[in-house]
């Protein structure tokens, strides 16, 4: 899909109580749906994973936003990276920011969360103003959401490395929570980035698939 295939393509400013939180909106020409990325400790809107994730949606319909969950000063204490409730708040107000977008007033929203973001992406979806109809997980920490998970009834797709086995025992722990419906699937050779060959084409066209089910209901 190139830049003239988007009706928009821009940097915006997301706003979160007193705080701008820069994002990048992508929105196709005759968009499905809408999914909000919530990427991982360390990372950024930049994630060269979730932007390759958003491309994949993209060409299939969906309008993306991927946006910095805390300030540059806020990234640099680390308490600020694992404060699952204050990224999960962040996300429901760019949410219901976004929803009051002239684009968005009727589109269906998904999550796309990775890592720490996975588990605010929970604790966001829990919330009944988030209105989210699915969530997908990449090698997330969503035992991180706590009693959020309980309340989620978005259908949930946890996707988890084969290598990465402290993370699939807690995406077990997690799943055993959780009352919406849900799947774990486990992508052979893959460790917790995704970074070997392939795997994370598995992912993207994984969450492609289930917000296409999903979304579009």
């Amino acid at each position: 899909m190139s830049r003239h295939d988007f009706v928009r393509d821009e940097e915006v400013e997301v706003i979160s109580s007193t705080i701008r939180l820069a994002g990048r909106l992508r929105v196709p020409d005759h968009a499905k749906g809408q999914v909000v990325f919530a990427h991982g400790s360390g990372s950024s809107r930049n994630s060269p994973r979730n932007v390759a994730v958003a491309k994949v949606l993209n060409d299939a319909g969906f309008a993306t936003l991927l946006f910095d969950l805390l300030t540059e000063a806020e990234a640099s204490n680390r308490d600020n990276v694992f404060d699952i409730e204050m990224l999960g708040r962040r996300l429901l107000d760019a949410t219901i920011w976004l929803r009051s977008q002239e684009d968005f007033l009727e589109s269906p929203f998904g999550y796309f969360g990775a890592s720490t973001g996975a588990a605010a992406a929970l604790w966001a979806a829990a919330d009944p103003k988030s209105k989210v109809s699915a969530v997908v997980s990449r090698g997330g920490r969503a035992d991180m959401a706590g009693s959020k998970l309980e309340s989620v009834q978005a259908p949930t797709l946890l996707i988890v490395g084969g290598l990465d086995d402290v993370v699939i025992d807690l995406n077990r722990q997690a799943q055993s929570k959780m009352h919406c419906e849900n799947e774990l699937v486990i992508i052979p050779g893959a460790t917790h980035l995704f970074e070997e060959p392939g795997t994370l084409e598995q992912v993207a066209n994984l969450a492609r698939d289930w917000f296409l089910k999903y979304l579009l209901q």
